[in-house]
């Protein structure tokens, strides 16, 4: 399984400044976590998927190493409340790097 590091310096805020490791994570594991979030109807047609989940709970697998004080957590990617979650720019910068190493552009990504 691929790895890259990403070094977040103190712009993201001073908690979030450091050193994280991202791995790539399987298919199936994805489409786990996809399923894991998403509702059908007994027909079988989808009625909602939960997208911010699906990338909090992607990240958060593929999260490997992070700073000693361990500022993120799967509570705080899914946390709705701005001052108790993690600021957008720092899981936007980490999920750039999943999305990587999974080999989708940004283009893809958006259309998926």
């Amino acid at each position: 399984m691929q790895t890259e590091t990403v070094v977040l310096d103190d712009s993201f805020g001073k908690e979030y400044a450091g050193k994280y490791l991202v791995q790539e994570i399987t298919r199936r594991k994805r489409l786990n976590i996809i399923a894991k979030y998403t509702r059908y109807s007994p027909t079988g047609v989808t009625i909602s998927t939960d997208m911010s989940a699906i990338d909090a709970e992607t990240l958060w697998t593929a999260l490997k190493e992070q700073p000693a004080s361990n500022p993120i957590s799967l509570e705080k990617l899914l946390e709705e409340d701005q001052e108790r979650g993690v600021p957008n720019r720092v899981t936007s910068c980490l999920i750039k790097t999943v999305n990587k190493l999974k080999g989708l552009s940004a283009e893809e990504v958006k259309n998926s």
